[in-house]
């Protein structure tokens, strides 16, 4: 992890607090809010110190309000942010080195080849778009905006499905169910219930993204001076 200066860990700072804001405005589904504002934090701050401030922001939201899954959102969120500030800088590979790491363990894992196919649908749709995102991550910084909207769903959807895949992981090849059940029938049902609030997460994903999202960074474009993430 590089050097930050002065500069970036005031706006570290900034999106932690914003990021622990949206955890506590939070309600319904699986996660929280703060899952619309870690790629736009990824992709003005970079990879590392949007990971940085999604892990502050993770950790003080949880440790003033305490969950007995805190373990998700602390490890999912931050993950969240880095492959938004990769994919910002055109930089796919450690995004599909993520993937692959928390795939493969899926797979090879009984639970995995037992849980239907069509709970993980997004989470394969994101993996292949990691380049396609990566290329057309040029849109966000560029002075024409025609194709930002495009650019940055395309970004968000992948970074929010990465929260979705490090939960997954956690979940199944890591082993955390058992803190939740130790009945196969439980995991199931879960995970399968689980997986249509993805859905419906990422639908409100690309709606937030095109609503909130792209006037967001445009703003931040402007005052910030942006031409590429900030680390």
């Amino acid at each position: 992890m590089k050097h930050f200066s002065t500069k970036i860990i005031a706006f570290i700072g900034v999106f932690a607090s914003l990021h622990v804001i949206l955890y506590f405005m939070s309600f319904g589904l699986w996660r929280n809010w703060s899952i619309y504002l870690t790629p736009i934090a990824g992709i003005v701050l970079g990879p590392w110190a949007g990971f940085s401030a999604a892990l502050i922001g993770s950790t003080l939201a949880r440790a003033i309000k305490p969950s007995d899954v805190w373990m998700f959102g602390i490890v999912a969120e931050p993950l969240s942010a880095l492959a938004a500030g990769f994919l910002a800088k055109r930089q796919w590979k450690p995004v599909i080195v993520v993937y692959a790491v928390m795939l493969v363990p899926y797979f090879v894992h009984p639970f995995g080849r037992w849980l239907p196919l069509w709970t993980i649908l997004d989470l394969l749709l994101a993996f292949i778009l990691v380049y396609p995102a990566a290329r057309l991550s040029r849109n966000l910084f560029n002075e024409g905006v025609k194709l930002l909207p495009a650019s940055l769903v395309l970004v968000s959807f992948v970074a929010v499905a990465t929260d979705a895949l490090a939960r997954v992981f956690l979940l199944i090849p890591v082993g955390l169910y058992s803190i939740i059940t130790s009945s196969p029938d439980v995991v199931y049902g879960i995970f399968v219930v689980g997986a249509i609030d993805s859905y419906i997460e990422d639908v409100l994903v690309v709606i937030a993204t095109l609503a909130v999202g792209v006037p967001l960074l445009l703003a931040l474009r402007k005052v910030l001076h942006l031409k590429q993430p900030m680390s």
